[in-house]
C-alpha cells in the first residue's frame, strides 16, 4: 500500500478550454482524478465569470491526480502537446485570452525539469511551425471552478460546444492514444 501512496503526483496544465483537458485526461489509465479550475493568477478563487474576463490573471487548467507506476509526468505532457496548441499566445481556437494561455505549473524541480526537456525536444523536432510559448511556471495554488463545470462534457455532451469543440479532439485523443486509454473506456 506505501508504493499507491508514494506514486501517487499532481499536476496542473492549462492549455486552453478546461473541459477540453478534463474530457481527454480523465481517459488515461493511470489519471485517479482531474478537476478544472483557475491557476496562475492574482484573484483568490475566482468565480468563472471573472476568470472570463481575463483580469484575474489566472489560467483555465486542470489539476489531475495520476499513478506514476502507470503513465508517467513524461508521458502526460506528450498527450497535452498533441491536443492543444502551444504556439498559440493566449488562445486555442475560437477561445481568446490570456485564461487560455498553454502553461504548465509545476509541482517540484524534476517537473520543471521534464517540462523545458520536452519543450526543447519539440523544438528542436520542429513539431509546430511557429515557436512553443507554453510557459513553464512554479505551481502556487489551484482553485476549482464551480462544481457545473466538472466532468462538463460527460454531463453536457449534446451542448453544441460540446458537439462541435471537445467531442472531435476526445475521438482523435481515442484513436491516437488508444493503447493509453482506461480498459472501461476502450468499450465506448
Amino acid at each position: 500500500m506505501a508504493n499507491e501512496v508514494d506514486s501517487q503526483e499532481t499536476a496542473t496544465l492549462g492549455g486552453g478550454c478546461y473541459w477540453c483537458l478534463e474530457a481527454i485526461l480523465e481517459l488515461l489509465e493511470g489519471v485517479c482524478s482531474v478537476r478544472a479550475g483557475a491557476s496562475g493568477g492574482h484573484t483568490e478563487n475566482p468565480t468563472y465569470e471573472e476568470l472570463c474576463s481575463g483580469k484575474t490573471g489566472h489560467a483555465e487548467v486542470v489539476q489531475l491526480s495520476f499513478d506514476s507506476n502507470l503513465i508517467t509526468f513524461a508521458d502526460l505532457l506528450e498527450i497535452f502537446f498533441s491536443v492543444h496548441d502551444p504556439t498559440t499566445l493566449n488562445r486555442q481556437g475560437g477561445d481568446v485570452g490570456t485564461q487560455y494561455r498553454s502553461a504548465i505549473f509545476t509541482h517540484d524541480l524534476e517537473q520543471r525539469k521534464i517540462a523545458r526537456d520536452m519543450i526543447n525536444r519539440l523544438t528542436t523536432d520542429k513539431i509546430w511551425n511557429g515557436p512553443i510559448v507554453t510557459e513553464v511556471v512554479d505551481f502556487e495554488v489551484f482553485y476549482p471552478a464551480e462544481e457545473y463545470h466538472q466532468e462538463y462534457f460527460r454531463d453536457n455532451q449534446e451542448q453544441p460546444y460540446c458537439q462541435i469543440v471537445i467531442n472531435p479532439k476526445v475521438n482523435k485523443f481515442r484513436a491516437k492514444f488508444s493503447e493509453k486509454l482506461k480498459v472501461k473506456d476502450l468499450e465506448n
